[in-house]
């Protein structure tokens, strides 16, 4: 099935952080701790799909308080950090809302994201992903992580949906 049809349908999308979220660099301040680079245009996009009654969660294998302070700046509730294995995190949120896995969309970069990769209804890849990731994924990006790749992927299942003329109307009007 084409992308565009299985995008009709998804109602969740779980985003990886490293890597997809960011550049995948990992920046250290003179105190040791850990500092990451988000897109503001992945943030817009997040707004816009909750906006669009979308939901959106995060599920990283890192436990980063940068991180977690910008998830609650973009009002994500589903956040999991310091998760490798992240199907048990994505059955927790389907049952949250009663979903199917046809109704949810993920997007990596990495070997550890195969597994979910593998159940979800529409699979994402990042421009940079590795290869085998990329193998799994029915949609690929151009964006590479960190630089506007979740834009591309939310715009696209908005799009999918109808919705992404409407909203993009409405924001900042």
């Amino acid at each position: 099935m084409k992308a565009d049809a299985l995008a009709k349908d998804i109602k969740l999308i779980i985003l990886d952080c490293d890597g997809v979220l960011t550049d995948g660099g990992l920046y250290y301040d003179h105190d040791g701790n850990v500092t990451k680079r988000f897109n503001v245009l992945d943030g817009l996009g997040i707004k816009a799909a909750q906006a669009c009654d979308l939901i959106v969660g995060v599920i990283t294998g890192l436990d980063a308080k940068s991180v977690a302070t910008r998830m609650n700046d973009l009002g994500i509730v589903d956040y999991y950090a310091g998760h490798l294995k992240k199907v048990a995190c994505i059955e927790e949120i389907k049952e949250k809302y009663n979903l199917d896995w046809h109704q949810i969309a993920y997007v990596g970069d990495d070997w550890i994201d195969i597994p979910p990769m593998r159940k979800v209804g529409l699979p994402i890849a990042v421009a940079n992903a590795m290869p085998e990731v990329k193998k799994i994924a029915v949609l690929h990006t151009e964006a590479s992580g960190g630089h506007g790749a979740v834009r591309e992927a939310l715009n696209f299942i908005m799009n999918a949906q109808g919705k992404l003329e409407g909203i993009a109307n409405s924001i900042g009007g």
